[in-house]
Protein backbone atom coordinates (compact mmCIF):
# COMPACT_ATOMS: atom_id res chain seq x y z
CA UNK A 1 0.00 0.00 0.00
CA UNK A 2 1.43 3.31 -0.77
CA UNK A 3 -0.19 6.75 -0.40
CA UNK A 4 -1.19 8.24 -4.44
CA UNK A 5 0.15 12.03 -3.13
CA UNK A 6 -2.38 13.50 -5.84
CA UNK A 7 -3.61 16.25 -4.79
CA UNK A 8 -7.37 16.02 -4.33
CA UNK A 9 -10.36 18.70 -4.19
CA UNK A 10 -10.68 19.74 -0.39
CA UNK A 11 -14.11 21.24 1.23
CA UNK A 12 -13.99 23.86 2.94
CA UNK A 13 -12.46 24.15 6.26
CA UNK A 14 -9.75 21.59 5.51
CA UNK A 15 -7.45 24.11 8.31
CA UNK A 16 -7.66 21.88 11.60
CA UNK A 17 -10.19 22.67 14.27
CA UNK A 18 -8.72 23.69 17.69
CA UNK A 19 -11.07 22.61 20.42
CA UNK A 20 -11.32 24.99 23.92
CA UNK A 21 -8.36 22.29 25.04
CA UNK A 22 -6.50 23.37 22.14
CA UNK A 23 -6.34 20.02 20.81
CA UNK A 24 -6.29 19.87 17.36
CA UNK A 25 -8.55 17.99 14.87
CA UNK A 26 -7.75 17.45 11.57
CA UNK A 27 -10.41 15.76 8.98
CA UNK A 28 -8.47 14.52 5.60
CA UNK A 29 -9.20 12.27 2.72
CA UNK A 30 -6.85 9.20 2.86
CA UNK A 31 -6.30 7.66 -0.45
CA UNK A 32 -4.53 4.29 -0.99
CA UNK A 33 -3.38 2.68 -4.05
CA UNK A 34 -4.19 -1.28 -4.17
CA UNK A 35 -2.95 -3.09 -6.65
CA UNK A 36 -6.28 -4.38 -7.04
CA UNK A 37 -8.29 -2.30 -6.05
CA UNK A 38 -7.81 2.02 -4.83
CA UNK A 39 -9.02 2.49 -0.65
CA UNK A 40 -10.34 5.54 0.15
CA UNK A 41 -11.42 7.30 3.71
CA UNK A 42 -11.75 9.58 5.79
CA UNK A 43 -9.10 10.31 8.48
CA UNK A 44 -9.27 11.95 11.73
CA UNK A 45 -6.54 12.75 13.55
CA UNK A 46 -6.79 14.15 16.81
CA UNK A 47 -3.95 15.94 17.87
CA UNK A 48 -1.88 15.84 21.71
CA UNK A 49 -3.56 17.37 24.29
CA UNK A 50 -1.77 20.54 26.34
CA UNK A 51 0.28 17.90 28.47
CA UNK A 52 1.54 16.48 25.24
CA UNK A 53 -0.23 13.51 25.81
CA UNK A 54 -0.48 11.46 22.40
CA UNK A 55 -3.35 12.14 20.46
CA UNK A 56 -5.08 9.27 18.21
CA UNK A 57 -6.91 8.62 14.51
CA UNK A 58 -8.99 6.63 12.89
CA UNK A 59 -9.51 5.70 9.27
CA UNK A 60 -13.86 5.80 8.61
CA UNK A 61 -15.65 4.35 5.39
CA UNK A 62 -17.64 6.99 3.70
CA UNK A 63 -20.75 5.39 5.71
CA UNK A 64 -18.88 5.36 9.01
CA UNK A 65 -17.95 8.61 8.60
CA UNK A 66 -21.89 9.65 7.64
CA UNK A 67 -22.99 7.68 10.73
CA UNK A 68 -20.49 9.72 13.39
CA UNK A 69 -21.74 12.95 11.39
CA UNK A 70 -25.20 11.70 12.38
CA UNK A 71 -24.06 10.87 16.19
CA UNK A 72 -22.27 14.22 16.87
CA UNK A 73 -24.81 16.66 15.07
CA UNK A 74 -27.43 14.72 17.29
CA UNK A 75 -25.42 15.02 20.54
CA UNK A 76 -24.59 18.63 19.69
CA UNK A 77 -28.40 19.09 19.86
CA UNK A 78 -28.74 18.00 23.31
CA UNK A 79 -25.98 19.53 24.43
CA UNK A 80 -27.13 22.57 23.44
CA UNK A 81 -30.71 22.17 24.57
CA UNK A 82 -29.63 21.26 27.79
CA UNK A 83 -27.59 24.40 28.07
CA UNK A 84 -30.52 26.80 27.92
Amino acid sequence: MRETGRKRPHPAGDEPMVTSCDRMIAVKCLRLTMPDRPISRVALDVGPDRGGTPGTWMALTAPEARELARRLVAQAALAEHEAS
